[in-house]
């Protein structure tokens, strides 16, 4: 089986400030899947969204109660392209209102960097070179 999307959901508690600070990041809006209740972020053109929900409206789609913030549900682990890429999109987070999730760790053939986004959704953003992968 292959999967052609994913679809990432995550309430959120203010629409408005979560759809600035995911653009700040450089990501694009899918407008078609946005709006007052939810903000559709493309992670991946065609392939890869995260879709975030206002609280009220997550509650439609679970009877599980959405978490106060001193919990953590889910940890989303985002591969880039470089280093480089890796330490823009954190500081710009940082910058941005999100806060430090772990100090970045450096294994030679991975790097990684992470933070809390505005709605305390921790986010582990990597770059690996596998041709650099330890044989042993």
């Amino acid at each position: 089986m292959k999967v052609n999307q994913i679809y990432v959901n995550l309430p959120v508690k203010d629409i408005q400030k979560t759809r600035e600070f995911w653009t700040k990041l450089g990501f694009t809006i899918n407008e078609q899947f946005s709006d007052e209740k939810a903000v559709c972020i493309m992670m991946k053109e065609d392939s890869i969204y995260v879709m975030f929900l206002t609280e009220e409206y997550f509650q439609t789609f679970s009877s599980k109660p959405v978490p106060k913030g001193d919990t953590a549900e889910v940890l989303v682990a985002v591969s880039l392209n470089s280093r480089e890429e890796v330490e823009h999109i954190v500081n710009t987070a940082l910058a941005n209102g999100g806060s430090q999730h772990e100090e970045p760790q450096d294994y030679g053939w991975m790097y990684q960097n992470s933070f809390w986004d505005l709605n305390g959704h921790g986010w582990n953003i990597t770059f690996a070179d596998i041709s650099k992968f330890p044989a042993e």
